[in-house]
């Protein structure tokens, strides 16, 4: 563990003199505005630092208000023999509405930013955001903060040029949202990959309002090679869907990256372990293509519910597949409760329908199955909010 503070000698640099002294021999950092010191209980490194390394994390813990954990990190690749330059950064990010914290946070993801000249790699692209894109100054700080790389890309090549595009298919709106997010779209320029892509959707027959669909909520799939894509695209017509609905850019996305085919590959296994034939599968991935990107827990315990509890088939639930997204706790077995006395009681017929049951909202099922029948059953509600065991 390294105890000893960093000493940073004054010699011939003379902006370090209001941030650091020498104490008794010993290397001591101090911030003389706000008293940080590092102490026993904050550990920066078992390595030595070199004076000139000291010089720059004592900046980056007095001038840019990092920890020094976090300054030793940043100081990494950063050097420097005069604050000229940092000093115009920081000088510029306040200008700009960065508050001390958020600048901190900055420099500690990017430290680089500190020798970079703000007014040409920085200003063109701030105002960018706040004209073309429409944000307003806290919404331009803080998607800055959170995806610093805005302001290492190439204006010209990358953000300008993919937001007009992006912006002509969703709208400004929805392109400004996405640059919000960070989405992956802008991570390159506007290659060539993503406008074969989106021609080969529209050439389909793909809505417009379905291509949107893909790139607000599935950047990852229109942004991937074309051969690729194309080889998802004709597998998702084989597999029966419409490209005229939102589902089939939906199952493009399921199956789309190792990571979801995998999942996919696994619920498939999980739906046939309870006795569901490949059609049965198929149906309920037309049906509502995201139960393919269940875990296998939540799928196992839902159809247990139903074929144990419920003493019905599973398979009927391939037809009514989005009801597996229901909560068992907040819905399902709530309403199983309820409709099970009913039927104890003679209310209602044994096979009655799950979808017309569980689909509708709570104020619209209480309204047909509990407090329609109160005067008979009056422990119909307390059935449902679970405070008696009348129930499941």
């Amino acid at each position: 563990m390294f105890r000893r503070p960093i000493l940073c000698r004054i010699g011939k640099i003379q902006f370090f003199a209001n941030f650091c002294s020498l104490e008794n021999g010993k290397r001591s950092l101090v911030n003389s505005r706000a008293g940080i010191s590092l102490s026993k209980s904050e550990p920066v490194s078992s390595k030595k630092i070199s004076p000139g390394k000291e010089l720059v994390i004592s900046y980056l813990v007095n001038s840019c208000g990092l920890t020094p954990e976090r300054a030793v990190s940043a100081s990494g690749k950063l050097h420097f023999d005069s604050p000229d330059k940092a000093n115009a950064v920081l000088r510029f990010l306040e200008k700009h509405g960065f508050s001390k914290t958020q600048i901190a946070e900055l420099v500690s993801r990017r430290p680089l930013f500190l020798l970079a000249n703000p007014e040409k790699s920085f200003l063109p692209k701030i105002e960018f955001l706040l004209r073309s894109a429409g944000f307003s100054e806290p919404d331009m700080v803080e998607a800055v903060v959170k995806h610093p790389a805005y302001l290492a890309r190439s204006l010209e090549n990358q953000l300008a040029p993919v937001y007009e595009y992006i912006e002509g298919i969703v709208g400004s709106r929805k392109a400004g949202i996405l640059l919000r997010r960070g989405s992956w779209i802008f991570d390159h320029g506007l290659d060539k990959k993503l406008i074969d892509n989106v021609a080969l959707l529209r050439e389909l027959g793909v809505p417009e309002s379905c291509i949107e669909f893909a790139l607000f909520h599935y950047p990852d799939v229109v942004t991937r090679k074309h051969d690729s894509f194309k080889k998802i695209v004709s597998e998702i017509e084989g597999m029966g869907f419409n490209p005229l609905k939102t589902a089939f850019v939906t199952a493009m996305h399921s199956r789309t990256g190792k990571g979801n085919i995998d999942v996919w590959e696994r619920c498939y296994e999980t739906y046939s372990n309870w006795g569901w034939s490949k059609d049965d599968i198929y149906m309920a991935f037309r049906k509502h293509p995201n139960c393919m990107l269940l875990s296998e827990k939540k799928i196992s315990r839902f159809l247990d519910f139903v074929a144990n509890k419920m003493g019905r088939d599973s398979r009927t639930i391939a037809r009514v597949p989005y009801i597996i997204f229901y909560s068992m706790e907040k819905r399902i077995i709530p309403r199983y409760s309820v409709l099970h006395h009913l039927f104890l009681n003679g209310f209602v017929k044994k096979n009655w329908s799950l979808a017309t049951v569980m689909c509708p909202t709570e104020e619209k099922f209480l309204e047909n199955y509990a407090i329609r029948y109160l005067k008979e059953l009056p422990q119909l509600l307390q059935l449902y909010r679970g405070e008696t065991s009348g129930g499941v």
